[in-house]
């Protein structure tokens, strides 16, 4: 019996970091979570188009956040609520942290979080990439690829 490809309900997508950064490496990440930022996430409505990952400074050092993700009020919730754009820790393994610091710190790369959706068992998590940001070349560049692959496909399909 042949198994199904795991189906995955994406919440918010970071669409501008592909364009703005060359993605070196991606990793999905777990992300610490309050029960109204998840009752908020399952009605799809976050945003995370302005925000950053990296780390906190003082006792928290050595730790991964997000920082800026708007994730709105749940308005059932009432007192429990949450802020809206707090940092959230990110849960990755200590070896991998300390790759993505150590690159991040030397290299002057940054991380990007690229998209926060549920997997299949449920649970809600972030795919984040290593990039490097691009110059106005390497955008016109990927401007001239994007063009050039859609003309090609509509030639190829008989369209012109």
């Amino acid at each position: 019996m042949a198994k199904t490809p795991p189906t995955f309900k994406t919440v918010a997508q970071n669409r501008r970091a592909r364009f703005d950064y060359e993605i070196i490496e991606t990793v999905e990440a777990g992300i610490m979570l309050s029960g109204s930022e998840v009752k908020s996430l399952r009605f799809g409505k976050a945003s995370i188009n302005e925000s950053y990952a990296g780390e906190m400074g003082g006792e928290f050092a050595g730790e991964i956040y997000l920082f800026n993700a708007n994730i709105p009020e749940y308005l059932e919730a009432h007192q429990f609520n949450h802020f809206p754009k707090r940092p959230r820790k990110l849960l990755l393994h200590k070896r991998q942290i300390r790759k993505f610091l150590g690159s991040v710190n030397k290299k002057g790369m940054t991380l990007v979080p690229l998209s926060i959706y549920f997997n299949e068992k449920g649970k809600a998590k972030v795919e984040i990439a290593l990039g490097k940001g691009k110059n106005v070349v390497d955008k016109r560049q990927t401007i001239k690829d994007r063009d050039w692959s859609r003309d090609k496909a509509r030639i190829l399909k008989g369209d012109n």
